[in-house]
């Protein structure tokens, strides 16, 4: 196991936390909502554990989550802005050299937005569970805001009681410690649900200009997470691939279809 260094760096009023672990051309990953490279680490989804075989793995927490800091303003948290905050990161991790880009839901945005913003910074994409959006996000723009205003109300112990209340998708029955509970700064909770409730991705067609190679992890049976956006970003991405995750095994299958896509 390659040894894991973590720092800290300072960011648009924020401090950002980060790890990095093992050597050679860089990948970035960027997680999802409510979550933080130490719960991803812990759940093992996605299983990042084969990237650090071939490459220099550097894994972030988003402001407000995990050992970040940020404000009590909603728009520094939509994925525009975390976008923002991903490319001025990519200017201490690898400025001379393109990156390969993981995400997860929220991450998957950011680097979609990142991406078109300035695609010689990638060399590839991995895109996991990709979030609601167009036709379908606007049921989910409404759970975030009511989460937000309950958060307001109640304090956020309410987060986790809502999330391990929601139904578990067949595929994460077996996996220890799922639902996972939120880990996010309390005081910052509302506004960042509040800025993933004003987020959506990109225009499809803005994405037809988007030439590189991307891996597309759509996982079935999640409401929050449909197939149905993988399936519309697979036809406007010029040079994606699709894997769909339906069972505990293809999920685990992750692990080398990752690896040996961002080895490349």
């Amino acid at each position: 196991m390659a040894d894991i260094t973590r720092g800290t760096i300072e960011l648009q009023g924020a401090t950002i936390a980060f790890s990095e672990q093992g050597s050679g051309p860089t990948a970035v990953y960027a997680h999802g909502l409510s979550g933080s490279r130490a719960q991803v680490s812990r759940l093992g989804v996605p299983d990042l554990s084969g990237v650090v075989d071939t490459n220099r793995l550097v894994t972030y927490d988003a402001r407000g989550h995990g050992e970040s800091t940020g404000a009590a303003d909603p728009a520094s948290y939509t994925w525009s802005s975390l976008a923002d905050d991903l490319l001025e990161l990519l200017d201490t991790f690898s400025p001379d050299e393109p990156v390969a880009g993981i995400g997860t839901s929220m991450g998957t945005a950011t680097l979609l937005f990142a991406a078109l913003r300035q695609p010689e910074r990638f060399s590839r994409l991995v895109l996991t569970a990709p979030p609601t959006a167009w036709a379908t996000r606007a049921g989910q723009t409404d759970v975030y805001r009511q989460m937000a205003d309950l958060v307001d109300a109640r304090g956020t112990g309410v987060l986790a009681g809502m999330m391990a209340a929601a139904p578990v998708p067949e595929l994460f029955r077996d996996v220890a410690g799922y639902p996972p509970e939120p880990d996010v700064r309390p005081e910052l909770a509302a506004s960042i649900f509040r800025g993933a409730g004003s987020s959506d991705l990109p225009s499809p067609d803005d994405l037809r200009s988007l030439d590189l190679p991307v891996l597309l992890l759509p996982w079935a049976t999640d409401p929050g997470h449909p197939v149905s956006t993988a399936e519309i970003l697979a036809s406007r991405l010029p040079n994606a691939e699709m894997r769909i995750a339906s069972s505990a095994p293809e999920l685990a299958g992750w692990r080398e279809a990752i690896r040996d896509f961002v080895a490349v």
